[in-house]
Parts: structure tokens; sequence; C-alpha cells
């Protein structure tokens, strides 16, 4: 048994120790005075008076700067959400100021734009944005469109515009959607000291759509002959010669047939497809081409005409104004945005009347057959397979997680 700790001797020990110095203390607190760097979130209906207020900013002369720097000036591009970090003195003089500019959608359009007080003066400049890049993986499910879905996965607007132009040559995604349809979609985003920056280019999409499953993986391997783009998981390029549709999101109002005309009165064959849409909606070249026509028309209204390739010609009519630029032997590529929905000509409201023309012979849109773009072969092809065979394991983890909450990885 241990003996009674009441039993055990005592011994102790007595130090004597100074009283610390507090006047000292706060002399050398005050030699290096801290200050708080404060952020701030640009709000919509911000001026630059309020977001400087917010940050502790009382400083006439750093405002003016701002105003009139030609560096400096960017900080004024108010965008809803921008960050804005900066550090004063007690009395509300700024030291300094970062903010960011983000421009394009890869990371090089990244920048802080900096401005410091060296004395009584102010100097500003611009630096790229060191960030992080990330490799996110989302799924979805069609409920009521796409966007509903792509805002209930947490996916940001731009990936879910890519989404649209990835597959935009099979899917009209005004009317082919169906409820229950799914995707996948991986995606690189860009962080900067731990916050979201922004999100970039989508890697790889996967859409379920009705009994069809389309698959697309980006690559763009310096030596590709056709440079970067979309493929199949098998090396095909997914950019067929003629998008499905001219409009993004639209429905055929009337098809390639006998109709009522709807002025005459008369049955008449209808040459073409009509999109209906609101004035203004863009009108995209379904192929690459060059302008042939740009003009008034008589009952195709404002008309542009592109010439194609093997005699093959589409025409664009009733639309509101054209794009900069439509004139005649003016080079367009496909997706380019060549005009505006409208109702001028003999039109009873606002729609696109779209043509296909084979040797200016009115052919259906909706059926004709083209070609896509050449495959992917030899060395080119193997490097390929080695990207599409990642993201075919990152597919695999999206389904294994049962399509549950977003899966990130570097």
């Amino acid at each position: 048994m241990a003996p009674d700790a009441a039993d055990l001797p005592v011994k102790s020990i007595a130090v004597e120790m100074a009283l610390p110095d507090l006047a000292s203390q706060i002399a050398a607190l005050e030699e290096n005075t801290q200050h708080y760097v404060h952020e701030e979130n640009v709000r919509p209906g911000d001026t630059l008076a309020a977001v400087l207020q917010r940050l502790g900013v009382d400083d006439d002369a750093a405002e003016a700067f701002i105003k009139s720097d030609k560096v400096a000036r960017s900080v004024l591009q108010l965008k809803p959400g921008k960050r804005i970090q900066a550090q004063t003195s007690d009395d509300g003089e700024l030291q300094w100021l970062s903010s960011m500019q983000i421009d394009g959608r890869d990371a090089d359009g990244v920048r802080n734009v900096v401005i410091n007080r060296v004395g009584d003066q102010f100097k500003a400049s611009e630096v790229p944005a060191k960030l992080e890049r990330r490799v996110e993986m989302h799924a979805g499910e069609i409920r009521s469109s796409l966007f509903a879905a792509t805002d209930a996965a947490q996916i940001p607007d731009n990936v879910a515009k890519q989404i649209v132009e990835m597959f935009a040559t099979d899917i009209d995604f005004a009317s082919d959607l169906q409820r229950g349809d799914r995707f996948d979609v991986v995606y690189e985003t860009f962080w900067q000291n731990g916050e979201f920056v922004r999100a970039g280019r989508i890697l790889a999409g996967e859409f379920r759509n009705g009994g069809n499953t389309f698959k697309s993986v980006w690559f763009d391997e310096p030596s590709a002959s056709q440079g970067g783009g979309y493929y199949s998981f098998d090396g095909k390029s997914l950019k067929k010669a003629f998008l499905k549709s001219p409009l993004e999101f639209s429905r055929i109002s009337s098809g390639f047939s006998m109709r009522v005309h709807p002025i005459s009165g008369q049955w008449k064959q209808h040459k073409g497809v009509d999109f209906a849409a609101a004035v203004g909606t863009p009108v995209r070249a379904s192929a690459d081409g060059v302008v042939e026509f740009s003009g008034n028309q008589g009952g195709y209204g404002n008309v542009v005409v592109l010439k194609h390739w093997s005699n093959l010609s589409t025409a664009y009519a009733h639309m509101s104004r054209f794009a900069t630029g439509m004139h005649k032997g003016e080079k367009v590529s496909q997706g380019d945005v060549i005009g505006y929905v409208g109702t001028t000509g003999w039109s009873t409201g606002p729609h696109l009347h779209y043509e296909f023309r084979v040797n200016n012979a009115p052919r259906d849109p909706m059926s004709v057959d083209v070609p896509n773009a050449q495959p992917l072969a030899g060395a080119e092809l193997q490097r390929f397979r080695n990207v599409a065979g990642d993201m075919s394991h990152r597919f695999a983890l999206l389904s294994l997680a049962d399509k549950g909450p977003k899966l990130a990885m570097k």
C-alpha cells in the first residue's frame, strides 16, 4: 500500500519575482501600432464613397486619387460581390487598398490593383493574382430547367452556360430537356488566400437526356492540329458543322412544312423553321462562314445570309437589328452573334425565321445530317486517352457518391 500523502514531508521553495514594468510595455506597443485590415464586398447600388466609408477610410485625397489615376480607376468598377481590402490609420487616412479585377475566363485574367501611400502621395500598381487551381465535380438532376438544376447543385452560372455551349450541337436546351435528365460536370476553380475567386473551364461533362447519353472531354494539347476543343471519350470532335439551334433558349413555333400563312391566309410551304423568342435575344451563326447578304429583304425584314462550304448557306430573318460588323464578305465563326430577334418584315410577332439551304434550295435544318470535325489520331489520340481516363475515374467517383454533395480535389 502507498503511504498516506499527509505523512509525506513537505518542501517549500520561495522565489522573489520582480513586477513587470507596465509603462515600458505600453510604450513598446505604442511604437508598433497595430491596424486592422478591413474587407468589404461591393453591394448592389454601391458608390465609391459608400464602400470607403464601410472600410473606415476618411481620406478625401485618397478618394480623389482613385478617381483620377489611370490604374486606380479600375477600383471604380463596383460589381456586386467584388472584394476590396484596406488598411487605415487611427484617423482614417488610407495606408493601402487592394482590389481584385477579373477579365476573361481563365486565371490569366485575374489581377490585383494595389494602392499604397508613399508619404503624402499615392501610388497604384497592377500585379498578377497568385491563384490556387482546384478541380471540382458536381452532379445534378433536371426538375424544371437547367439553370434551376445547376443552382440546386451549387454550380456557378458561367459553368451552366458552358454546359449549354458544350452540348448545343446535340441538345436543344429549350425543348429537348426532360424531367429526370441528369448531368455530371468536372470544372476548374481558382482561389486566392483560401477564398473562391472564379470558376474556369469545364474539363469534362456527361449529360443523360432521355434515352441518350452525351459525354465530352476538353483536350488542349499544344501539338494538337485542331487546337483546344471538346471531344467524345473515343476521341471524336463534338464540334459539328452546324448548331442544332441558332438561339440558346427558344422553342420552335413553326416547322418546315405546309401551313396556313399567318398574313395571307393561304396554304403555303414554310421553307424554314421559326423560333419564338423575345425581342433582343441574340442570334448565333450556326456554322463558320462568310456574310453573303445583310440588310432588308421584303417579307424577310432584316435578314443575314451566311455562305458556308459545298454550296451550303443559312438565312436568319425578321431580326430587329444586326450585330456590329455584319457586312458582305465578313468572316464569322460558329456561335458568333450576328443579330438580334425582332419582328420586321412579314411577321406577326417576335421570332427568328431560320433557313438551311443546299444549292440555294431550302432544306429542313432539323433533319439535315452534317459531319463532325476530324477525330484525333496517332500520338494526339494517345495523349487524349490519358486525359479521358482521368475524367472517367472522376465520373465513377460521382456515381459512387450517389450524386451527393460537392466533391473537390486538386
